[in-house]
Order: structure tokens, then C-alpha cells, then sequence
């Protein structure tokens, strides 16, 4: 329990958290972290519907350069990288309207629920 307990600190360490977004390497390809999202799943589909449409668009460029790289086996030049703290800033467009949609979901499921009940 006390090595789980130390392991879960190590974890929680800016500087641990930094080294595992370097070598998780979705920064090499000039993609933050919501870029990487599976699009099946019908609430990031949805929260992706709501973006705006110059962040919907920079979303698209990044995903279809990316793609571009991973097929010529290629990396962005380092200058062009996304910091760690760029993607911690710019990296999560897309949890407002996540965390939006889900609430609306269960919204939704409780009224359904209620009104099942009668």
C-alpha cells in the first residue's frame, strides 16, 4: 500500500506529468491532446458539432497535417511542436463542450426517468 501510495505522488508531479506528454510524442506531429479524441463516440461527435468554426478548422489542419506526417514517416521541424504548457492551455478546446453535452445527456436520461415513472 505505502509503494502505491508514493507511485501515486510520483504521478501527480508537474515534472513527471511533463516527461509523459514528451513521451506520449502526439506533439511531434503537431497535435494537442483533444485532437486525439475517437470520433464514434456520439458526445464527442456532438461536442465537435458545437465548436466554432475557426476552432473546428484549426482542429482540421492539425489532424489532416498529422495524418500526412504519420504516412510519409515524418515529424514536424521542433520549432513547430506544441509545450507542454501550450497544450495544457490550447489542448483542451473541446472539454467545455464535452462536459456540456454530457450533463445535457443525463439531464435528458433523468426527465425520461422521471416521466416513466407516472
Amino acid at each position: 500500500m505505502v509503494f502505491l501510495t508514493r507511485t501515486l505522488r510520483v504521478f501527480n508531479q508537474p515534472a513527471f506529468k511533463k516527461m509523459y506528454f514528451g513521451m506520449q510524442g502526439y506533439n511531434k506531429f503537431g497535435l494537442y491532446r483533444d485532437d486525439l479524441y475517437d470520433y464514434t463516440d456520439p458526445v464527442h461527435l456532438e461536442a465537435l458539432r458545437r465548436l466554432p468554426p475557426d476552432v473546428y478548422d484549426q482542429h482540421c489542419f492539425r489532424v489532416v497535417r498529422a495524418s500526412q506526417l504519420e504516412f510519409t514517416k515524418q515529424f514536424l521541424p521542433q520549432e513547430e511542436w506544441p509545450s507542454y504548457e501550450e497544450d495544457q492551455t490550447k489542448g483542451r478546446f473541446l472539454q467545455p463542450y464535452i462536459e456540456e453535452v454530457q450533463k445535457e445527456k443525463l439531464e435528458k436520461e433523468e426527465w425520461v426517468s422521471f416521466l416513466s415513472k407516472d
